[in-house]
């Protein structure tokens, strides 16, 4: 089975593929997935005790598992650790997107080698399924806009700093503004401090997504538009541009470009 892993700057999303019996990779079905806080100094020997207990808890042996590991990493320091992690715990063939790997889809991007992994690997799957031009939404840590063309390239996006470094910011710059948990208030016209947030916070970014989405479109045409990341199911619904939500679309994208460079 395939293991992907994305690690991104505040969490690590973890998926386990079994292959479909059709070609390509066909059928395939995502059996597992994990999240968990990213921690830059973990070693290759903690991410493989890492993997073993999270397999564990699924009744898993991850070496008897794992026939392949594919990785899209915007910590290099993990990228380095995985990798050492793949080749001395499983020997089994592993693909880490970085320049010089097959992805399928051209970068126009001034420097191709500045965008993400996870970037690419969304914009990677969201043509697969879709089409373009399509749009994706990653809610992550940055909040990040990836633009596909018709012709499956890579246009560009936009990068703006996430929801939650946002709020973390507001509460540690407003000493009277309560830490409220992030869910939909009663409406949006708030009668009290929390709702006040919950609602900013909420609508504010959907907000956000739909005025950037127009803006897009008007550059590039009408698109599709797909949000993924941990927050995209919160806001997404709230939202006018967002068409589908894909909560594993960079794990997808992962399989694909693993496809791509290890066809066996």
């Amino acid at each position: 089975m395939l293991l992907t892993i994305d690690v991104g700057n505040t969490q690590t999303v973890l998926g386990l593929f079994e292959p479909g019996p059709g070609p390509a990779g066909s059928g395939t079905r995502l059996l597992h997935t994990w999240r968990v806080a990213t921690v830059a100094h973990r070693t290759a020997d903690e991410l493989a005790l890492l993997l073993s207990e999270l397999f564990g808890l699924q009744g898993l042996d991850v070496r008897e598992a794992v026939t392949g590991v594919a990785v899209a990493s915007v910590v290099p320091r993990l990228r380095s650790a995985l990798r050492e992690m793949a080749d001395r715990w499983y020997r089994v063939p592993t693909v880490i997107v970085e320049p010089g790997i097959k992805t399928g889809m051209p970068i126009l991007y001034d420097n191709p080698r500045e965008v993400g992994a996870d970037r690419i690997a969304d914009a990677v799957a969201a043509f697969d399924r879709y089409g373009g031009p399509t749009i994706v939404v990653d809610f992550g840590t940055a909040t990040t806009f990836e633009v596909v063309s018709a012709k499956g390239e890579y246009l560009g996006g936009v990068i703006l700093p996430g929801v939650e470094i946002s709020l973390e910011a507001l509460f540690s710059r407003a000493a009277l503004l309560p830490r409220v948990e992030l869910v939909e208030p009663t409406s949006v016209l708030a009668k009290n401090t929390v709702e006040s947030v919950q609602s900013g916070a909420l609508y504010g970014f959907a907000a956000q997504v739909d005025g950037l989405c127009r803006r897009l479109k008007d550059e590039v045409g009408p698109a599709t538009v797909v949000a993924t990341g941990g927050l995209a199911g919160l806001i997404g619904p709230v939202t006018e541009a967002v068409d589908h939500h894909e909560p594993w679309l960079t794990l997808d994208g992962l399989r694909l470009i693993y496809g791509r460079n290890r066809p066996e």
